[in-house]
């Protein structure tokens, strides 16, 4: 059964992403990012070109002919690579095919508008029995300081 993670209270969500992107390829899992807003998915691409800021995280559009030798993956549609173990969520609404990943990632911004999003996203998975961990970006960020 997919394990779901929730990355909450996100200052800045796209950062997560990169951070998150960057420690699955430090554990070689190989990650879709579902990214179904255009607009997202090119940012995103800009950012991982530059994360962090020594290096970047190898990627590409998940229907890139290279796509297959890339560990880390852009998806703008419901179409997902089979061999991806990591699916991170960027939609409002549960991702399709989500039972074919290991893990899920969703990452929950600061605003209410969100946080109203990401609390349905909870219960739905809730309902359906899903293993669900908790980080509180915040509190995490706390911590470090």
């Amino acid at each position: 059964m997919t394990r779901i993670e929730f990355y909450f209270n996100a200052e800045d969500k796209l950062q997560v992403v990169c951070r998150l992107a960057g420690k699955a390829l430090a554990q070689k899992k190989r990650l879709l990012i579902y990214a179904p807003e255009p607009q997202t998915a090119q940012r995103l691409d800009r950012m991982l070109w530059t994360w962090p800021p020594t290096g970047f995280v190898p990627h590409c559009l998940a229907h890139d002919p290279e796509a297959a030798q890339t560990p880390v993956l852009i998806g703008t549609d419901s179409e997902a690579p089979l061999a991806c173990e990591v699916l991170l969520n960027l939609s409002p609404e549960a991702p399709p095919h989500f039972e074919r990943f290991e893990r899920l990632l969703e990452i929950v911004a600061r605003d209410d508008e969100e946080r109203k999003a990401g609390r349905a996203r909870y219960r739905w998975y809730r309902d359906r029995g899903y293993p669900i961990g908790d980080h509180d970006l915040a509190r995490e960020a706390a911590r470090s300081e």
